[in-house]
Parts: C-alpha cells; structure tokens; sequence
C-alpha cells in the first residue's frame, strides 16, 4: 500500500480531478489554499507579490496499480507544461496501514 500527495497550482484543481476520474480514484483528501514554494518553482502564498495557492490531495492507494497508472499521466501531463511552475508534483510514501 501507498500514500501519494498530489501538490499543485490551485489553477489545475479541474484538470487533477479529471485526471483522477479517468482512472476511478473518487477517494482522497483535499486540502485547499496551501501557501508553499518548491525547488525553482515560485512561490504561492497568497500574497500580492507571490499570488496564488496550492491545492494538495492525500490519496491512501491499497490498489498499486491505479497509482502507477497516475504517475505515467502526471509524467505526460508534466511533460507538455512550458513552465516548470506549473508542473503537478507527486510525493509517494509507504503506506503501512489504514484502519
């Protein structure tokens, strides 16, 4: 089993849950209006001099393969993006149980 924390621009909040449509993942936790930077991306914190928010989305998979399946279409998705800022993350963790 396996956690995956999607980390995005909230801009993308549509095409992520078309995304996860696509391959029946209707479970996950959503947080919204995340301030944060990553490695040479801007910064989104809100504010007039870094607009925007992050959205992220906590997914628990028992199912390995639908996240293998996510990971190919966010690496194609990432692939197409000019900009590196606007590029979906994915963090993935062990997952040891779910009660």
């Amino acid at each position: 089993m396996k956690f995956a924390f999607l980390v995005y621009h909230d801009v993308l909040d549509q095409r992520i849950s078309s995304i996860l449509n696509e391959f029946g993942i209707d479970y996950y936790t959503h947080w919204e209006e995340v301030k944060g930077k990553g490695h040479s991306t801007d910064a989104h914190l809100g504010t007039r001099p870094f607009p925007g928010y992050n959205c992220v989305r906590m997914i628990a998979f028992e199912d390995e393969s639908k996240l293998q399946k996510l990971i190919e279409a966010l690496e194609q998705f990432n692939k197409e993006v000019e900009r590196k800022d606007d590029q979906i993350r994915l963090f993935q963790l062990p997952l040891e149980k779910i009660i």
